[in-house]
């Protein structure tokens, strides 16, 4: 499975790339911030092993708890339905930050959503519709590769992440946004 640094990386980096290529005109509307939500909103279908850390004590496994309800689609759904219904509405959080309400909920979606994509094709499988349905989807391209790479497969994702991430903020003259 991807690691915690994967999934904070790989949102980090597309909605940097995002901001950088695609709204450079409008960059002061989509302040860095952003792109730092839409990090951390990556690991967010991983709180559910916060949880088995509570939840163990009861008697419960981690493949109990682990990919079954913060794993399905309705959490991006949920944060996504919260951009919708907010989009309208003139709501500021974090006045001096300059964010939008409605674009914080849409950054916790494009997070979210994205580990759900990081775990159905690297490692495994998910569950997308639980517990409605035990539909599973998984490519598990991890699964593939011979198992002495299997189990150095994730950190090294995380370490040449972290390594593009750092030489494409330091070519872009960026890396002092984020210190």
């Amino acid at each position: 499975m991807p690691q915690a640094a994967a999934h904070i990386l790989i949102p980090l980096i597309l909605m940097s790339l995002f901001r950088d290529f695609y709204i450079k005109k409008y960059k002061k509307n989509f302040p860095l911030t952003y792109v730092l939500i839409a990090g951390i909103a990556g690991i967010i279908p991983d709180l559910d092993v916060a949880a088995f850390w509570i939840l163990h004590f009861f008697g419960f496994t981690m493949e109990q708890v682990h990919r079954t309800f913060a794993h399905t689609i309705f959490v991006p759904l949920v944060f996504f339905a919260f951009f919708i219904i907010l989009k309208n509405a003139n709501l500021s959080v974090l006045a001096n930050h300059k964010l939008k309400l409605n674009l914080v909920f849409l950054m916790l979606a494009i997070g979210s959503f994205i580990h759900l994509v990081l775990d159905a094709t690297l490692a495994g499988s998910i569950i997308p519709l639980y517990p409605f349905s035990n539909l599973s989807i998984g490519i598990n391209l991890f699964g593939y590769l011979p198992e002495a790479l299997m189990k150095i497969a994730a950190p090294s994702l995380d370490a040449g992440l972290l390594i593009i991430w750092l030489i494409y903020l330091k070519a872009t003259g960026k890396i002092s946004d984020f210190i």
